[in-house]
């Protein structure tokens, strides 16, 4: 654990990239495969459930602690989260009773922590956990009673993307980034047989179910004649839905989710079609709802995220299609390094035995950019958000890299709206306002519709904190109702009429354009202004 610790300071510590990796590489070059394994299963972004609540290990700190709640209260607000404030007040515990011996908690590994002890707290009564919580945070200093907070609680996070740990295990093990991003992908258990597996030099896949990492689009900020001629580029439809792969293995189907969810038996209408694919396949592309003749909108897929089984009715009602952008494997051989317009023609031949609702992704045909945008503007009447730009001669690479693969999206939708609501935000943030609630006019009351945190500077957030504590008309717990005043432009890619929102329409991915001080409040746009988007096409 103490190893671990110490990583984590150093890589939350620190911006640098190169710093980030070294540290990585020290630690995975010095750990076991056991410590390894478990400390790639949390760097990667994996979590255990929850052990215990934030709310349990708030109280039983307070019974342990003996101070008051309110002033626990009043340190939270500062700090932003449960897990920091109790390893910064761990002291008021009392002086650390370690014991020196091979059992002391400080000098147990990673791995000896999750295997023999957090484990074991799941089968406890609650009392014993209590008790054996408390025991361990008398005896850790504090940044492993913080680390040890966030793993109980399901909620370790650490500032280092996978391109970086990818980077990182490439590094030591002298294998390609793309080698170890696949052997990542999926579903796997934290041992040292499988960090050992991971890091070979020569690897058998066992795994059937085994996806490969997805290559993502950048966005395009440039005018796409400087990507040069037309003619070079393969123009798609960018489909509004969940970014998916389907893999035919071994007479098995799997559909994982780009989150690497394992989508069994969610969609089974695609499961169905994908046993008639060819052994050995495995199609890129997105699950979206489709009536057979055109896509139908995000809301209608919405019925059905989430839902582990699905009735005949929502069968009828949302029916599920997959649109294929790619191949990725072909006759059981890993295609990804062909050309995109030979994959191509691998795709049309992989999928002459199935149809709906496994569909191939038209490209559209243009003789100019000028051309190109002319039809990007049916988007919106397709229900698609534009267009994606692939170059003919690329290859099928992990993450997200300029060059190739381009998202030529059609503009946000917009709204001046006022802000109505504000919270404080978590971790760094935890002591400024910067989570707002927004409303438009409905006649002569002010109507919330959408919740938003990014979009301002810095600068803008300090002044805007400053405006909140001055003008707020009443508290509930962490929310603040503020003085209607301030008008802001937000930017939104979706809207559709919802009946579970007071305002009777949901916006998705809402975000901050600009502060809109020069608009008196009394001019943001109305809920009739917003309602009529939902049908602009």
């Amino acid at each position: 654990m103490k190893a671990f610790a110490t990583l984590y300071e150093t890589l939350d510590s620190t911006t640098s990239i190169n710093d980030k990796v070294a540290a990585m590489v020290s630690y995975f070059r010095e750990s076991t495969p056991e410590d390894a394994a478990w400390a790639l299963f949390f760097l990667s972004g994996h979590r255990l459930k929850r052990f215990i609540s934030s709310r349990l290990l708030t109280l039983w700190f307070l019974e342990a602690a003996d101070i008051s709640e309110w002033l626990f209260e009043e340190c939270y607000v500062a700090v932003g989260d449960t897990a920091e404030t109790i390893a910064l007040l761990n002291d008021s515990l009392g002086p650390k009773t370690i014991e020196f011996d091979s059992s002391a908690e400080s000098d147990v590994t990673l791995a000896g922590w999750m295997n023999d002890k957090v484990r074991r707290l799941e089968s406890a009564s609650e009392e014993e956990q209590k008790n054996t919580v408390i025991g361990w945070w008398k005896r850790l200093p504090q940044n492993e009673v913080f680390i040890l907070n966030k793993l109980l609680t399901g909620a370790f996070r650490v500032g280092v993307s996978q391109k970086l740990l990818v980077r990182a295990l490439a590094e030591l093990s002298g294998l390609g980034q793309s080698v170890i991003a696949h052997r990542m992908m999926g579903h796997w258990e934290p041992t040292g047989l499988f960090y050992q597996e991971l890091m070979m030099t020569e690897y058998a896949e066992s795994d059937v179910s085994r996806p490969y990492p997805f290559f993502l689009a950048y966005p395009l900020e440039q005018e796409p004649d400087s990507l040069g001629p037309v003619s070079d580029w393969q123009i798609e439809w960018k489909w509004d839905g969940i970014r998916a792969q389907i893999i035919q293995r071994n007479d098995q189907v799997f559909v994982w989710s780009r989150g690497e969810e394992l989508l069994a038996g969610r969609f089974p209408e695609l499961e169905e079609a994908a046993f008639r694919l060819p052994a050995g396949t495995v199609l890129d592309g997105e699950i979206l709802c489709h009536n057979g003749d055109a896509p139908l909108p995000f809301s209608v897929l919405q019925t059905r995220i989430g839902r582990k089984s699905v009735s005949k009715k929502l069968l009828a009602d949302a029916p599920a299609a997959f649109i294929v952008y790619d191949i990725l494997e072909y006759n059981e051989r890993d295609v990804r390094q062909e050309p995109l317009s030979e994959r191509r023609n691998l795709l049309a031949d992989a999928l002459q035995s199935v149809d709906f609702p496994v569909l191939m992704s038209p490209t559209l045909q243009v003789h100019s950019w000028e051309e190109a945008a002319h039809v990007r503007q049916e988007s919106r009447a397709r229900q698609v958000e534009g267009f994606i730009l692939k170059r003919l001669d690329s290859t099928y690479q992990s993450g997200r890299k300029k060059g190739d693969w381009w998202k030529w999206k059609i503009d946000p939708y917009s709204v001046d709206a006022v802000l109505i609501y504000a919270q404080a935000g978590t971790g760094r943030r935890a002591n400024l306002y910067t989570d707002y609630t927004f409303a438009v006019w409905n006649n002569d009351q002010l109507v919330p519709i959408a919740k938003a945190y990014s979009g301002l500077s810095n600068v803008e957030i300090d002044r805007l904190d400053r405006w909140i504590r001055s003008n707020t008309l009443e508290k509930f717990g962490p929310v603040r109702s503020v003085t209607p005043h301030h008008v802001f432009e937000l930017a939104f890619e979706g809207i559709s009429e919802s009946k579970r929102h007071k305002s009777g329409v949901a916006v998705r991915f809402p975000r901050i354009l600009r502060w809109r001080e020069d608009k008196p409040m009394q001019e943001a746009d109305t809920l009739d202004y917003l309602k009529g988007l939902i049908h602009v096409s």
